[in-house]
């Protein structure tokens, strides 16, 4: 089985996901509020490239069924009800709604898994029940690829660790696993950080930025492993948790 890394979407090309399950990785913070939103009781995601995207959508649904979240810059896009920051996810605000979203570099990897198997969405905070799942598809037989979505299409060192968390455990406990050059260079950040990951985030220049921008406190939801253990799955142009009402 091959396990490859891809560090940013802009070489990747459709004969890298074909066939194959791939996990995308933004963790400061798309994939993270993902996760969050998904575990309080949203009914789906929807990424967009474009807030002009968000809208347009927005206006063929019924406006009380939606919330409209996204950012630019890491600040909250005018007019929507919610930015990028996991903490806005609340129970209150999303159970049962539909929530759009547009974000500087998390959203716009969905465009480029066309022809994959499975896309599932990683982070820290949902760690164990993804890496189960991607162990489940190479013992299966599956090839892998880890998207990790970086920060302006440039590589980013928390994308890097936690793709190369996911290298280091998945080659532990299943073997004749072969991994491209970015898998192993993954591994390797991953190794040098460990389980710190507020020394890995005040490393990273997204992490520092945002601490400059004034959101440390995401910093803390976005390093607590396993807080949220929800299986995101992106199908139909949407992301859904697996659980009773949706299977794999």
């Amino acid at each position: 089985m091959q396990l490859d890394v891809f560090f940013g979407t802009q070489e990747i090309t459709p004969a890298d996901v074909s066939g194959r399950v791939v996990a995308i990785i933004d963790v400061l913070r798309a994939s993270t509020s993902i996760a969050v939103a998904l575990a309080n009781g949203a009914r789906a995601v929807i990424p967009f490239e474009s807030s002009e995207e968000v809208v347009t959508r927005a206006k063929q649904l019924a406006r009380e069924d939606v919330r409209l979240a996204g950012e630019r810059k890491m600040r909250p896009i005018p007019g929507f009800d919610l930015g990028n920051s996991p903490r806005e996810f609340t129970r209150e605000l999303v159970e049962g709604k539909t929530v759009l979203m547009t974000t500087t570099n998390g959203t716009g990897a969905f465009t480029t898994v066309q022809g994959a198997r499975d896309v599932i969405v990683a982070s820290y905070v949902n760690f164990t029940a993804i890496l189960t799942m991607l162990r489940s598809a190479l013992r299966g037989g599956a090839d892998v690829a880890i998207i990790c979505a970086g920060r302006d299409r440039q590589f980013s060192l928390e994308d890097a660790a936690c793709a190369g968390r996911y290298v280091h455990l998945l080659t532990r406990r299943v073997s004749d696993v072969k991994l491209n050059d970015a898998a192993a260079a993954a591994s390797l950040v991953d190794r040098k950080y460990g389980g710190n990951l507020q020394r890995l985030f005040g490393a990273a220049s997204h992490g520092r930025a945002l601490t400059e921008a004034g959101f440390a406190e995401d910093l803390d939801v976005c390093a607590a492993v396993d807080s949220y253990p929800v299986i995101p799955v992106y199908q139909d142009r949407q992301i859904t948790k697996v659980g009773p009402d949706r299977e794999r």
